[in-house]
Protein backbone atom coordinates (compact mmCIF):
# COMPACT_ATOMS: atom_id res chain seq x y z
CA UNK A 1 0.00 0.00 0.00
CA UNK A 2 1.50 3.54 -0.85
CA UNK A 3 1.47 6.27 1.91
CA UNK A 4 0.83 9.65 0.68
CA UNK A 5 3.74 10.49 2.38
CA UNK A 6 6.04 8.56 0.00
CA UNK A 7 4.78 10.10 -3.36
CA UNK A 8 7.03 13.28 -3.16
CA UNK A 9 7.22 14.29 -6.47
CA UNK A 10 4.41 16.77 -7.70
CA UNK A 11 3.40 14.27 -11.01
CA UNK A 12 4.50 10.76 -12.07
CA UNK A 13 4.29 9.42 -15.68
CA UNK A 14 2.09 6.46 -16.45
CA UNK A 15 4.91 4.41 -16.53
CA UNK A 16 5.93 5.14 -12.90
CA UNK A 17 2.53 4.58 -11.69
CA UNK A 18 2.25 1.50 -13.72
CA UNK A 19 5.50 0.38 -12.15
CA UNK A 20 4.00 0.98 -8.55
CA UNK A 21 1.01 -1.22 -8.65
CA UNK A 22 2.45 -3.78 -11.11
CA UNK A 23 0.03 -3.32 -14.15
CA UNK A 24 0.17 -2.69 -17.90
CA UNK A 25 0.36 1.41 -18.50
CA UNK A 26 -2.67 0.24 -20.89
CA UNK A 27 -5.08 -1.16 -17.69
CA UNK A 28 -4.21 2.56 -15.99
CA UNK A 29 -5.59 4.12 -19.19
CA UNK A 30 -8.78 2.10 -19.26
CA UNK A 31 -8.94 2.90 -15.68
CA UNK A 32 -8.51 6.64 -16.56
CA UNK A 33 -11.59 6.43 -18.81
CA UNK A 34 -13.69 3.96 -16.31
CA UNK A 35 -13.30 6.34 -13.39
CA UNK A 36 -14.08 9.76 -13.52
CA UNK A 37 -12.11 10.16 -10.42
CA UNK A 38 -8.78 9.92 -12.07
CA UNK A 39 -7.86 13.36 -14.06
CA UNK A 40 -4.43 12.99 -15.20
CA UNK A 41 -3.01 16.57 -16.67
CA UNK A 42 -1.32 16.54 -19.84
CA UNK A 43 1.89 17.81 -21.19
CA UNK A 44 2.15 19.78 -24.27
CA UNK A 45 2.82 16.24 -26.15
CA UNK A 46 -0.13 14.09 -24.71
CA UNK A 47 1.56 11.97 -21.89
CA UNK A 48 -0.28 11.40 -18.57
CA UNK A 49 0.90 12.88 -15.43
CA UNK A 50 -0.17 11.91 -12.35
CA UNK A 51 -0.65 13.80 -9.05
CA UNK A 52 0.01 12.20 -5.89
CA UNK A 53 -4.43 12.33 -5.20
CA UNK A 54 -4.66 10.26 -8.62
CA UNK A 55 -2.63 7.84 -7.49
CA UNK A 56 -4.18 7.29 -3.92
CA UNK A 57 -7.24 7.08 -6.14
CA UNK A 58 -5.94 4.56 -8.25
CA UNK A 59 -4.67 2.72 -4.82
CA UNK A 60 -8.51 2.79 -4.19
CA UNK A 61 -9.62 1.21 -7.48
CA UNK A 62 -6.77 -1.09 -7.50
CA UNK A 63 -7.85 -2.74 -3.82
CA UNK A 64 -11.19 -2.99 -5.05
CA UNK A 65 -10.77 -4.81 -8.19
CA UNK A 66 -7.66 -6.69 -7.98
CA UNK A 67 -7.74 -7.17 -4.33
CA UNK A 68 -11.40 -7.53 -2.86
CA UNK A 69 -12.59 -8.94 -6.60
CA UNK A 70 -15.10 -6.40 -7.15
CA UNK A 71 -16.14 -5.61 -10.86
CA UNK A 72 -15.84 -2.53 -12.37
CA UNK A 73 -19.33 -1.48 -11.80
CA UNK A 74 -19.17 -2.57 -8.30
CA UNK A 75 -15.93 -0.74 -7.39
CA UNK A 76 -17.56 2.79 -8.82
CA UNK A 77 -20.91 1.60 -6.73
CA UNK A 78 -18.50 0.98 -4.03
CA UNK A 79 -16.91 4.17 -4.60
CA UNK A 80 -19.61 6.57 -4.85
CA UNK A 81 -21.30 5.11 -2.02
CA UNK A 82 -18.71 5.32 0.58
CA UNK A 83 -18.83 2.00 1.37
CA UNK A 84 -14.81 1.30 1.10
CA UNK A 85 -12.30 3.65 3.06
CA UNK A 86 -10.97 5.69 0.74
CA UNK A 87 -6.96 6.41 0.91
CA UNK A 88 -6.40 10.56 1.61
CA UNK A 89 -3.36 12.10 1.48
CA UNK A 90 -1.64 13.26 4.53
CA UNK A 91 -1.41 16.55 5.21
CA UNK A 92 1.98 17.22 6.59
CA UNK A 93 1.50 20.81 8.27
CA UNK A 94 5.41 21.16 9.34
CA UNK A 95 6.48 20.56 5.57
CA UNK A 96 4.05 22.79 4.37
CA UNK A 97 4.81 25.70 5.95
CA UNK A 98 8.24 25.37 5.17
CA UNK A 99 7.44 24.84 1.52
CA UNK A 100 5.27 27.84 1.26
CA UNK A 101 7.90 29.99 3.72
CA UNK A 102 10.47 29.13 0.84
CA UNK A 103 8.36 30.48 -2.07
CA UNK A 104 7.30 33.46 0.01
CA UNK A 105 11.08 34.13 0.28
CA UNK A 106 11.58 33.55 -3.56
CA UNK A 107 9.22 35.54 -4.33
CA UNK A 108 9.92 38.63 -1.94
CA UNK A 109 14.02 38.32 -3.44
CA UNK A 110 12.70 38.14 -6.98
CA UNK A 111 10.55 41.46 -6.11
CA UNK A 112 13.96 43.37 -4.97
Amino acid sequence: MIKASELTKLYYSIGEVAQMFDVNTSLIRFWEKEFDSIKPKKNKKGNRLFSPKSILEIQNIYQLVKVDGHTLEGAKKALKSGDVEITQPEINKEELIEKLENIKSRLLSLKK
